[in-house]
């Protein structure tokens, strides 16, 4: 009972916090102005829609009065009739539900500008290739680091580090470019970007096979780039809980050597390690920004690139939500498996 009130608690302090940056996002769109364009356009949407679904035979003064009064019933009811602080709690509610109207420039590839739609059109892609990234640097991580982390000071440890630091300093939209100009541009092993060919193949397996060709090279850059983080992050947090005092006392017992790394060291070191993981595929729903562009891969990151360009702010009002929407869940996540991973905690 204690356990689910407090996670009960962590749920609501959480949600409090996605509640704050989505105020916060409303003021600056009503102090800007945003939120009397977009509700402007949404009502002039509505209306355009009313106007065409009238009778042809309607007289044109009939016509024009029955269009005003709807649009005055739509401005009333979107509350554009009072300043834009009286409109808060509504505004925030459509941030929520992402009913943001229709894009300035974007749209979906069954050509709808509905924000929603393209949002949500963009998602599985980015998840297909940024987090597939994250998957693979992780496994790679987690195994060369605990195995670093087992002979300090030995040629792995070495070359393990050595290959962190410069993976740490490559940007991977530069590791990225080199791939385009190397692999794809001179030896022509790969697509220089985009994520199908022209014209896509209809077969599934042979669509799916061209989906991964081009993945590849985002896929590969992405993974050279954060690879070294995740190895440097899993050695230095399992060679510092294999310093600890309880684990000197387990080996000083005679547990077995497996035992002891299984039990009291990883058990412990999986905390921070699992935090790093669960934030990083967290970010990675926002996509690489950067490098999506560079590979021109139709993800959120690539979204959200080209709405700060041409300033679509639904788009990126949008984009921001869903960050922090995946971001909280991240957090809930994490604070449910601390109990079930570190025997330190206890609520």
């Amino acid at each position: 009972m204690g356990l689910a009130r407090s996670l009960l608690i962590k749920a609501i302090s959480l949600f409090a916090v996605l509640m704050i940056v989505m105020g916060i996002i409303v003021v600056i769109l009503g102090f800007s102005g945003y939120s009397d364009r977009l509700l402007n356009a949404i009502v002039t949407q509505q209306t355009n829609a009313f106007a065409l679904s009238l009778p042809e035979g309607t007289l044109p003064e009939a016509r024009a009065q029955m269009i005003a009064d709807y649009e005055t019933t739509l401005t009333e009811a979107y509350g554009l009739n009072v300043p834009w602080w009286g409109r808060l709690p509504s505004m925030v509610w459509r941030v929520l539900s992402l009913d943001l109207g229709e894009a300035r420039t974007a749209q979906s590839y069954a050509g709808s500008k509905n924000i929603n739609a393209i949002i949500l059109e963009r998602l599985p892609n980015t998840i297909l290739l940024i987090t597939s990234a994250i998957v693979i640097s992780v496994i790679i991580g987690l195994f060369v680091g605990i195995k670093a982390a087992t002979v300090p000071g030995s040629i792995l440890d070495r070359v393990t580090s050595y290959f962190s630091a410069v993976s740490y300093a490559m940007p991977t939209w530069w590791i990225g470019i080199i791939f385009i100009l190397v692999l794809a541009v001179m030896l022509r092993w790969f697509p220089t970007g985009l994520m199908y060919s022209a014209p896509p193949p209809e077969d599934p397996l042979m669509r799916f096979l061209d989906v991964l060709w081009h993945a590849a090279l985002p896929i590969g850059a992405l993974t050279l780039g954060l690879s070294g983080i995740y190895i440097y992050q899993t050695r230095t947090v399992v060679l510092n809980t294999a310093q600890e005092d309880f684990v000197s006392v387990a080996r000083a017992k005679g547990l077995p050597e497996n035992i002891v790394r299984r039990r009291y060291v990883l058990r412990v070191a999986a905390p921070p390690l699992l935090t790093n993981v669960i934030l990083g595929l967290a970010g990675s729903i926002s996509g690489a920004i950067l490098t999506e562009t560079v590979f021109r891969w139709p993800g959120m990151g690539l979204l959200y690139y080209n709405a700060i360009f041409t300033a679509d702010e639904g788009i990126i009002v949008g984009l921001t939500f869903m960050f922090t929407l995946v971001y909280v869940v991240a957090r809930f996540v994490l604070e449910v498996l601390y109990v079930a991973l570190d025997p330190r905690v206890r609520y």
